[in-house]
């Protein structure tokens, strides 16, 4: 070989180690995927064996007990003949997560939440169709497990949930809805469990706040995730999904300083709103905001307000909050919104505090795909849920309730 050659060689040789240096050196930062002691995915792995399954064998039971055993030729001697509980998923009556149905509402306090629908739409002022959203959302739950893998809880075993059923609305009058939901709220809340609320349009928002608040003497927060205002006194000469939250803040206990709106903006933000908005000094973040600031801060802001001076937080969330592309199923499809994943970090971040109630509303299945929209209120719901576990604030309001249920 000549001298060239082998300084040709020599220089290629060194080339090569160089780069492999570098790419080492490059991919030096990068956590072994293998190690437990690494990576978010192996500690989640490893968390599961920590969760008890205690009330899964009580599942298992009572499915045998009043299902029947199963035939004999199944080897799996826990499938009942009848479906019981959660599985299969696909059958089964469709409570909230394949949650206990409560029959006797006088029996709502026996559990830290109760789920609740609200199936209304009289206060809509486009397209209807939100009267069928707990419907929906109940039937995609039954796509769910209690388990979440990243969060490493599960929520059949470390909380205990209830469905209640729906709330008796009168679809031709909204004043007597708004009674009916108060009430029904209301006699929930004051047992100390927390109601879950499925809507219905977001005229709700307002009896759904009244029937928390009238069981507590205690200052009530609300954190509101919209792309809509919905701080109007009335609009069609009514109080519609566009006002509950002028009418909220005229509670005794309920303070516009301490509503906050996340998510505001687009072109369907009625002006009639905004003067009210600025008279009462409500806070806004809009999604230039979210952009500005990012979902973390803009969560420590809302909860440094919202919490500011009050005993509690009632979180309502707007589905249509989030970009349309992804919510279809909804009366007021707006684009430019929150993506899911940050909607679902909004949510755990506002959730973890601890909450006094929550809602989410306008899911309309008649405009929705696939149920996805549903499935995305879904998610919104077991999410707050899964934060409370897992910061141990589940329950951390029940000191506020501190008046007697008073029907209207």
């Amino acid at each position: 070989m000549s001298i060239a050659n082998r300084l040709t060689h020599k220089l290629v040789a060194r080339e090569i180690a160089r780069a492999s240096l570098t790419l080492q050196q490059a991919r030096a930062h990068h956590p072994d995927p293998f190690n437990p002691k690494v990576t978010k995915g192996w500690k989640a792995a490893l968390k599961e064996a920590e969760i008890p399954r205690t009330k899964f064998d009580e599942e298992i039971a009572h499915a045998l007990e009043f299902g029947l055993p199963g035939a004999s030729s199944l080897e799996d001697k826990t499938i009942p003949t009848f479906s019981r509980g959660e599985l299969p998923h696909f059958a089964g009556i469709n409570t909230f997560l394949k949650a206990p149905y409560v029959e006797d509402a006088r029996q709502v306090g026996m559990y830290d939440c109760a789920v609740v629908g609200v199936p209304f739409d009289g206060g809509c002022t486009y397209r209807p169709g939100t009267r069928f959203g707990p419907q929906g959302i109940r039937r995609i739950s039954a796509l769910y497990t209690p388990y979440n893998y990243e969060k490493g809880i599960d929520l059949r075993e470390q909380m205990t949930l209830c469905d209640i059923g729906d709330v008796f609305t009168i679809p031709a009058n909204i004043e007597k809805s708004f009674d009916q939901i108060s009430n029904a709220v209301a006699h929930i809340a004051s047992t100390g469990t927390m109601p879950i609320i499925l809507g219905g349009d977001h005229s709700i928002g307002f009896p759904t706040v009244r029937g928390i608040a009238s069981v507590t003497s205690k200052n009530i927060g609300i954190i509101h995730v919209d792309r809509h205002a919905d701080i109007q006194e009335k609009d069609l000469d009514e109080r519609m999904h566009t006002t509950p939250y002028f009418h909220a803040t005229n509670l005794p206990n309920v303070n516009p300083k301490n509503l906050v709106q996340i998510g505001i903006g687009g072109w369907q933000v009625p002006r009639p709103a905004v003067a009210n908005m600025v008279e009462r000094e409500t806070n806004i973040f809009t999604m230039d905001d979210i952009e500005q600031y990012g979902i973390d801060k803009i969560a420590e802001m809302a909860l440094e307000r919202a919490w500011d001076g009050c005993d509690a937080v009632y979180m309502s969330y707007d589905i249509d909050s989030i970009e349309a592309a992804f919510v279809p199923g909804t009366g007021w499809p707006e684009p430019g919104g929150l993506l899911p994943r940050e909607a679902l970090k909004l949510v755990g971040l506002i959730a973890k505090e601890g909450l006094c109630g929550m809602e989410v509303v306008e899911v309309s299945p008649p405009y929705d795909h696939a149920d996805i929209t549903s499935l995305m209120a879904l998610r919104i719901v077991v999410d707050a849920l899964g934060a409370m576990v897992s910061h141990g604030t589940l329950g951390k309001h029940k000191h506020i309730i501190d008046k007697p249920y008073v029907p209207i």
